[in-house]
C-alpha cells in the first residue's frame, strides 16, 4: 500500500469526537443554550393578557432563526430551529402550536407553559417554562399553584445535583418522586427524559419521572461528556388526574421517521415529504413553517398513516387540572453537572407551607461541581518539610521552643 492510500485509510478510520471531549461540541451546545435562553426572555416579555398564541409561537421561532443566523456565519454549518415555539395552557401539557385557525388569547390568570428547542450544528439545546398571567404587582402565588411551582423549583435542583457521572437514572426518579410526595403535588405519567446527541432528541438512555407497572426504562448509569434533556412535569388533583391525554386540539408539530420509506400516492403527500426531506430532515419541525402549509395539512394524514412522519400530539389533563412544566438540559463536563438552558427565567414569585424531607434536603446540599482533588506532590513536598524541621530540632535540643501560635482562622468554603 503506498503512503497515499495510507493516509486516505487512516484519515477515513479517524471519527470526528461529537460528545463534550471536543470543545468545539462542548461550544456549540453553550451556543445554542444561549440562544435559547434568549429566545426564553422575549417569549416571555410578551406573555401578556390579550396577546395571541400563534403569534407568540411564530415570535418565538422568528427569534431563534434570527439569532442563528448571526453566528457561524462563514462556515456551512446548520443551525436554528430544534424544536418549534409551543404555548400549552392551564390544563394542556404541551406541544401547543396552532394554526391561525385554531388560535386563541392568553387571559389573566393562565398557566402558560413555554417549551422551545435550538441546534447548532446539530447539538441540541432545549427548554421548557412556567408562567402565569397576572400584574406585575401582583401578590406571590399561593395555595395548590404555589405548591406545584415550588415543588418544580425543588424537583429541578435534586435533578441537577442527581444526574452526574456514576449515578443512576433510578436516582434521580426515586428523588423527583419523593419531592412530589413533600409537597403534596403529582407527577405527570409517562414523562421521560432523554439523553441529547448530535441530531437526536430523543435518545435510548432516559430517566423516567415516575414508573408504572405497564412503565419501566432500562438501568442506566450516567457517564462523563454525556448531555441530558431533563423533562419535569407536575399536576394538581389527584393522582388518577395525572394521566395525560391526547387533546381534541390539532397538532402542527412532527418529526420525520429517518428510517421509513413508503412510495406516496397523493401529489400533496410527495410535496409534503420532499419539503421535509430538504429542510427537516431529522429535528421537530411545525407545518406552519412549510412553504405551503394547506398542503401541508392535506399531505401530513397520509405520511402519518405510513409512520413517514412521526406527530407530537397536543397532550392535555381533566380540564381544571393545574400543570407547571420545566425543561433544562445539563452537559455531564469534568468540572461537574452543568445546567445550561432555563435557569435564567426565574419562576413566578411563590410561597408553599410545605418543607422537604431530610432526604431532599440533604440531596440539595450537595455540590453540582467537583471537588478538586489535592495534588499528592504538594502532600509529599509537606511531609518533606515536616521530616527537615523534625531533624532540625533533634540536633538543636538546647534551643528554647518558640511560644506555640493561635492556629489561623478559616472560612467555610462555599459554591
Amino acid at each position: 500500500m503506498s503512503s497515499d492510500e495510507s493516509d486516505v485509510s487512516s484519515s477515513e478510520e479517524e471519527e470526528e469526537v461529537l460528545d463534550l471531549s471536543n470543545q468545539t461540541v462542548v461550544t456549540k451546545y453553550r451556543g445554542a443554550a444561549d440562544i435559547a435562553n434568549r429566545t426564553l426572555q422575549g417569549v416571555l416579555q410578551r406573555c401578556k393578557a390579550g396577546q395571541d398564541v400563534v403569534q407568540l409561537c411564530a415570535f418565538g421561532d422568528k427569534l431563534i432563526i434570527a439569532q442563528a443566523a448571526r453566528i457561524y456565519k462563514s462556515k456551512k454549518i446548520q443551525k436554528g430551529i430544534a424544536f418549534p415555539t409551543c404555548i400549552s395552557v392551564n390544563e394542556t401539557v404541551c406541544h401547543c402550536s396552532p394554526f391561525p385557525e385554531d388560535t386563541f388569547a392568553l387571559k389573566e390568570g393562565d398557566v402558560v407553559k413555554i417549551d422551545l428547542g435550538v441546534h447548532i450544528d446539530g447539538f441540541i439545546a432545549v427548554l421548557a417554562h412556567t408562567t402565569v398571567i397576572q400584574a406585575a404587582d401582583a401578590p406571590a402565588i399561593s395555595g395548590e399553584l404555589g405548591n406545584l411551582l415550588a415543588a418544580a423549583d425543588c424537583a429541578a435542583k435534586v435533578c441537577h445535583r442527581q444526574i452526574k457521572v456514576g449515578s443512576k437514572n433510578s436516582a434521580v426518579t426515586s428523588a423527583v418522586k419523593q419531592v412530589a410526595k413533600d409537597y403534596g403535588v403529582n407527577l405527570l405519567q409517562g414523562v421521560l427524559s432523554h439523553q441529547l446527541k448530535r441530531y437526536v432528541i430523543d435518545g435510548n438512555k432516559v430517566i423516567i419521572q415516575r414508573e408504572e407497572h405497564d412503565q419501566k426504562v432500562a438501568d442506566a448509569t450516567f457517564e462523563a461528556n454525556e448531555v441530558y434533556a431533563v423533562d419535569i412535569a407536575l399536576c394538581s388533583g389527584e393522582d388518577s388526574d395525572a394521566k395525560a391525554r391526547q387533546s381534541e386540539a390539532r397538532t402542527t408539530v412532527f418529526k420525520r421517521a429517518v428510517d421509513v420509506n413508503y412510495k406516496l400516492r397523493r401529489k400533496t403527500s410527495r410535496g409534503l415529504l420532499s419539503e421535509v426531506n430538504k429542510n427537516h430532515p431529522t429535528l421537530p419541525f411545525t407545518l406552519r413553517s412549510l412553504q405551503n402549509a394547506t398542503q401541508a395539512k392535506a399531505g401530513v394524514i397520509e405520511c402519518t398513516r405510513h409512520e413517514l412522519l412521526h406527530e407530537y400530539p397536543v397532550l392535555k389533563v381533566k380540564d381544571g387540572t393545574l400543570v407547571v412544566h420545566l425543561k433544562f438540559v445539563i452537559l455531564l463536563l469534568p468540572s461537574g453537572s452543568n445546567r445550561v438552558t432555563g435557569h435564567l427565567s426565574p419562576l413566578p414569585s411563590f410561597t408553599s407551607d410545605k418543607t422537604v424531607s431530610a432526604e431532599v434536603a440533604k440531596i440539595l446540599a450537595t455540590s453540582t461541581k467537583k471537588r478538586k482533588k489535592k495534588k499528592k506532590k504538594k502532600k509529599k513536598k509537606a511531609a518533606a518539610a515536616a521530616a527537615a524541621d523534625s531533624a532540625a530540632a533533634e540536633k538543636a535540643p538546647t534551643e528554647e521552643a518558640a511560644p506555640s501560635l493561635p492556629a489561623a482562622s478559616t472560612a467555610a468554603s462555599t459554591e
